[in-house]
């Protein structure tokens, strides 16, 4: 009788001990775990474009696109009065706030090392809004905003675009602004490096 009474207090010991060790190993993994959510908080992507890590002030929608990627974009209007003293050609990339693809663009291609490097060394960049509301003057010519598709569009985008409203769409000119090619839809940093390469 007394061993079996041993065993048992024996067992019931046992049982304690593995169940406050399975306890302690649980909370500590949760803790491990909370912190790690933390770590990546704080260590969590942000795009190149956001030149503020930390700061209150938040940038606007204009701000981010004319950084996007960490180049410096520059307006229709302002390319169109640009002394290219440099003779770079003009790259225009033409989206629109809804384009999902857009943005993936801005996040993925153009912040890609190779595709940063050569369109720095060899391009003047644009960013143009299709929907743009406000009118657009290029080169003397006053560029409206029509109501049409989705969510409207600017003359000037539906010109060099050949009326075929896709986005993202690509449209290259040469250093004197006559249009060379347009190129719709998305493309990975190795397929635009392609084809920036044949544009030589």
């Amino acid at each position: 009788m007394l061993k079996k009474s041993f065993f048992l207090v024996l067992f019931v010991i046992i049982a304690i001990v593995t169940y406050y060790s399975y306890q302690k190993s649980k909370d500590q993994n949760h803790q491990l775990e909370n912190s790690n959510v933390e770590i990546s908080s704080q260590t969590e992507y942000k795009h190149p474009a956001q030149k503020r890590l930390n700061s209150s002030t938040p940038k606007s929608k204009e701000e981010d696109t004319f950084s996007a990627g960490g180049l410096n974009w520059l307006t229709v209007e302002q390319a169109g009065a640009l002394k290219n003293i440099d003779n770079k050609k003009f790259l225009i990339d033409v989206y629109t706030d809804w384009c999902g693809y857009c943005k993936v663009m801005d996040r993925v291609t153009f912040t890609d090392k190779a595709v940063k490097e050569y369109l720095e060394a060899n391009f003047h960049l644009v960013k143009l809004n299709a929907e743009q509301k406000e009118p657009i003057t290029f080169r003397g010519k006053k560029y409206e905003w029509i109501d049409m598709g989705r969510g409207g569009v600017n003359k000037f985008a539906k010109e060099i675009m050949n009326n075929r409203m896709s986005y993202p769409t690509l449209v290259y000119f040469d250093p004197h602004f006559n249009k060379l090619k347009s190129s719709p839809g998305y493309k990975k940093p190795d397929q635009l490096l392609a084809e920036l390469r044949l544009l030589e």
